[in-house]
């Protein structure tokens, strides 16, 4: 039950200055932090001398008595915000967990539940979480061994992929009014570490597209991510009614699994030839798509199309950016065609181009042992 009492705090020249007192306490937007008293800027005589002093006094407690009673009004109704406190004492586990469920069986929010949770135990309240210990948790994604392999540490980017889901949780808890403070907004990410990212070159992707793969719809999927950029979640729950349009205009309405926005994605009619017969509205485009059998047909392809190289499924995702900016796509255009949300992560494909551009200057090389005698000769 909210409740809102008028106090008074003895301040000096013999005044009292009037406060209510909420309970439970109401959130502040403007210090991002809980508040229990709210001072009214109205000051009451403790031993009022004269009958002008009395009936300021009995004016003033009047106001203040109004006031109270309107902000009790104002929080039976719930027009004023505020954390519940049943809310703050139930489990964080349990709204992560539901969290997770809402990803469709997605990996990294398992895991990231898992961990938390093998860092933590099976029970933390809301009101339990705070800064310090969110920080505790990314050192020990940083420092700890993998699960079940006490040996094997996870990598940094995994770890940066785990956190990442527990900020988004936070966030969540913090909209929902589990939370006074948005701790995932305040808490910083774990700095992902930059890695080499495989890619094909247009000549090796054509081979690709050439090449015999032992399953078709893998091919499929492979050259559609290389044309588009879709990540393999993405691919894998395409429906049929997510692509629209007509020769010359065809374009994808779709909610990216990994970000959940909502993208419109134009496409070319080559890409959609890739796709073959359309089928039921809401039927998956690639039918029959399973990872564990992209990642051994992936293989026998790269090898019948004659490519030695590490590469994954993820890998023609790397190549369908390289490729864009190689030829010229501005940057800030192949950042949201992959629905990246910090630029910075699409200057990574940049950087790879400018070294092959540099690779590819230092391979002309002219033996000159007199550079003067040779300027002589041609003037």
């Amino acid at each position: 039950m909210s409740k809102v009492t008028l106090r008074k705090k003895p301040i000096s020249k013999g005044r009292h200055s009037l406060y209510l007192e909420i309970y439970p306490p109401i959130y502040n937007p403007v210090t991002g932090i809980m508040q229990r008293k709210q001072y009214l800027k109205l000051y009451v005589y403790n031993r009022p001398r004269n009958e002008i002093e009395k009936e300021l006094n009995k004016e003033t407690l009047a106001t203040a008595e109004y006031i109270r009673a309107q902000r009790q009004i104002d929080l039976q109704s719930q027009k004023y915000d505020f954390v519940s406190e049943s809310k703050m004492k139930s489990n964080f586990l349990d709204f992560f967990e539901e969290q997770a469920a809402k990803r469709k069986n997605c990996y990294n929010w398992t895991m990231s539940v898992r961990y938390f949770k093998s860092f933590f135990g099976p029970k933390i309240a809301f009101t339990e979480l705070n800064e310090s210990l969110c920080e505790e948790y990314a050192d020990y994604l940083l420092s700890g061994p993998a699960l079940g392999r006490s040996k094997i540490r996870i990598k940094k980017n995994t770890a940066v992929a785990y956190f990442g889901r527990f900020r988004l949780t936070l966030q969540a808890a913090y909209k929902k009014r589990y939370l006074p403070n948005d701790l995932g907004s305040i808490i910083e990410n774990i700095t992902p570490q930059e890695t080499h990212r495989p890619f094909l070159f247009m000549e090796e992707l054509e081979r690709m597209g050439n090449a015999f793969c032992p399953n078709p719809i893998v091919k499929r999927a492979g050259l559609f991510s290389a044309m588009t950029g879709f990540r393999y979640s993405d691919i894998e729950t395409l429906v049929w009614k997510e692509i629209h349009g007509c020769e010359g205009n065809y374009y994808i309405l779709y909610s990216q699994e990994k970000t959940e926005n909502a993208e419109y994605y134009p496409v070319s009619d080559e890409t959609i030839k890739l796709l073959g017969k359309r089928g039921a509205p809401d039927s998956k485009v690639f039918e029959g798509l399973k990872y564990d059998q992209t990642v051994t047909s992936l293989k026998k392809w790269l090898s019948n199309a004659g490519i030695e190289k590490h590469f994954t499924f993820h890998g023609f995702r790397h190549t369908f950016a390289t490729l864009q900016i190689a030829a010229g796509t501005d940057i800030y255009t192949v950042s949201k065609l992959l629905g990246h949300k910090d630029i910075k992560t699409t200057q990574i494909y940049a950087k790879i181009v400018d070294s092959l551009k540099k690779e590819a200057s230092e391979k002309i090389k002219i033996n000159v042992f007199n550079i003067g005698e040779s300027i002589k000769s041609i003037q």
